[in-house]
């Protein structure tokens, strides 16, 4: 799991809606803001000229250099992701009223959060479900490799969703995107709770993972999509904590349930209804205005059409009137920068290039620091937090799955902290530091993952990171079970420990530092 932060200081930016000069509407949809002189008409509220605007989109459509930018990322678990932000001389900001932004960012987390409370319930499953006492089954007596398959389940099901989705994910939208992950996260949730056995046990577990896959590829986009650009970067992050709360969420259910008859069903069972409101509130936003531009430059249905449902959908995701003026206009000059951007991408190369040139160093440096996030044992700590906390002393599952509560309300500040102070104190220093306590290590990796590849290869390269960071958070999940069984605990997290030295090795040796730097300056001078 990734919790990911911007390049530029989330909760330092300035939204000043006074003292202002008032000025005409700018483009709100757009992947950059023009300075006036490149820009005619400018049309937003001007901002002051030190406010930081993150930028947020997806590099198959939107990813065109602008010399000056600053890059912000927040990447996750979804493929294909990028976030600038630019510090012109002058930048415009988009008016707009926060009531109208609540849901459409909202009811997306939410799939961020039940990704994090999958993690957190099934530290406690993990021991309701083997209580000969408490779990109501007659196959509680789980061997190591079939505990290991039950806890790691759903990520299997993750990286097939990632797999499936990325081809598919412009033809499918966005929103349907979303609508099908709440879906598949309430028939996984359901599944896993009436399980009768361990086979349909697994195949709910499946289920429920593939929803992940498909919820950390749509909900970054959706909400980057369709909120105003002066505030997406802060929304992204908040996304992206939504995780860890899920995961303290998951924690606290399962501290509830822990002495309950059949406690571990009704840890899973609980995501369902969040995962039913998730799908209805999905129901009710429009699709992504920027999704049915780029389906019409596609030509992958008629222009007026696709452009008439997009200034609706941008209407009413702002509040205003349908088809107001406003949102025509915007709704045009996207027109123009997507069928630029689109042309842009066309010449893009093969899959291959991500293993060549500048494009295989920022690979070793993402897909290693994605990498070593998992192998250094953080997935096993998450997921399987209330057995280790057992076997540390705390012998007793009430006393073992309180004290998880307690590791994730820490996981959580740590997480925010490390998101407020990433452009303060930059990332080396935040990824060292997170290698010893596996705190700030997971946000930061995702925010290097986002800058560090080159502009051609940006989509390809986040992608295989992506998948490289589900593989492995996979397969040590699936590992651990059996592997304290064949070395023991202490030796277990002692290997854990000697994989954190080699990582701390390739930070110190391999990772750049890219605070301050643009997208352009780190191709430049940091790739080449």
């Amino acid at each position: 799991m990734a919790c990911s932060a911007t390049t530029q200081p989330l909760l330092n930016f300035e939204l000043s809606h006074s003292h202002q000069p008032k000025r005409p509407y700018s483009l709100p949809l757009c992947s950059f803001i023009k300075k006036p002189r490149l820009s005619p008409k400018p049309f937003f509220s001007q901002s002051k000229d030190y406010t930081k605007i993150n930028i947020f989109s997806s590099p198959s459509l939107f990813s065109r250099q602008k010399l000056g930018s600053h890059v912000a990322a927040q990447s996750g678990y979804s493929s294909g992701e990028e976030a600038e932000s630019l510090l012109p001389d002058s930048a415009y900001q988009e008016p707009f009223s926060w009531s109208s932004v609540i849901f459409p960012f909202l009811f997306p987390a939410l799939g961020g959060l039940l990704f994090g409370y999958d993690i957190g319930a099934t530290s406690g499953a993990t021991i309701s479900l083997q209580s000969p006492e408490l779990s109501v089954t007659t196959w509680f007596n789980l061997s190591a490799i079939q505990l290991g398959l039950v806890v790691s389940g759903s990520l299997y099901g993750a990286l097939l969703g990632s797999l499936l989705v990325y081809p598919i994910a412009d033809s499918l939208g966005r929103r349907r995107e979303l609508l099908i992950a709440a879906l598949l996260y309430v028939l996984g949730g359901v599944l896993t709770a009436f399980a009768p056995g361990l086979s349909v046990l697994l195949v709910g577990r499946l289920l429920y993972g593939l929803g992940i896959g498909l919820a950390m590829h749509g909900a970054p986009l959706y909400i980057a999509e369709t909120c105003p650009s002066q505030i997406r970067g802060t929304l992204i992050s908040l996304k992206e904590l939504f995780i860890v709360l899920g995961i303290l969420l998951g924690y606290f259910v399962g501290s509830f349930q822990i002495n309950a008859v059949g406690g571990w069903r009704y840890m899973y069972g609980c995501s369902a209804p969040v995962a039913l409101l998730m799908g209805l509130g999905m129901w009710s936003l429009p699709p992504s205005p920027r999704w049915l531009i780029l389906r019409a430059v596609q030509g992958k249905g008629s222009l007026q059409e696709l452009k008439e449902k997009a200034i609706l959908a941008l209407s009413k995701l702002r509040g205003r009137a349908p088809g107001d003026a406003a949102s025509e206009k915007q709704i045009e000059d996207t027109l123009i920068s997507v069928k630029s951007a689109y042309m842009e991408q066309e010449s893009e190369g093969n899959i291959l290039e991500v293993f060549q040139g500048p494009s295989l160093k920022a690979f070793i440096i993402g897909g290693g620091l994605v990498l070593f996030q998992q192998i250094t044992g953080q997935p096993s700590v998450l997921y399987y937090a209330g057995p280790i906390l057992q076997s540390a002393g705390f012998s007793a599952a009430a006393d073992a799955t309180r004290l998880s509560v307690v590791v994730g309300l820490f996981k959580l500040l740590m997480t925010w902290i490390a998101v407020a102070k990433v452009d303060d104190l930059g990332r080396r220093p935040l990824l060292i530091g997170g290698v010893g306590g596996i705190i700030s290590f997971g946000p930061i990796s995702w925010l290097m993952v986002s800058e560090i590849f080159p502009l051609r290869t940006r989509g390809k390269g986040i992608s295989l990171a992506v998948l490289t960071n589900f593989g492995s958070n996979a397969i040590v999940t699936f590992a651990f079970s059996p592997l304290k069984e064949l070395l023991g605990a202490e030796n277990l997290f002692l290997l854990f420990g000697g994989i954190a030295l080699i990582s701390l090795l390739f930070v110190a040796l391999y990772v750049p530092e890219t605070k301050g730097l643009s997208l352009e300056e780190i191709e430049s001078k940091i790739l080449k």
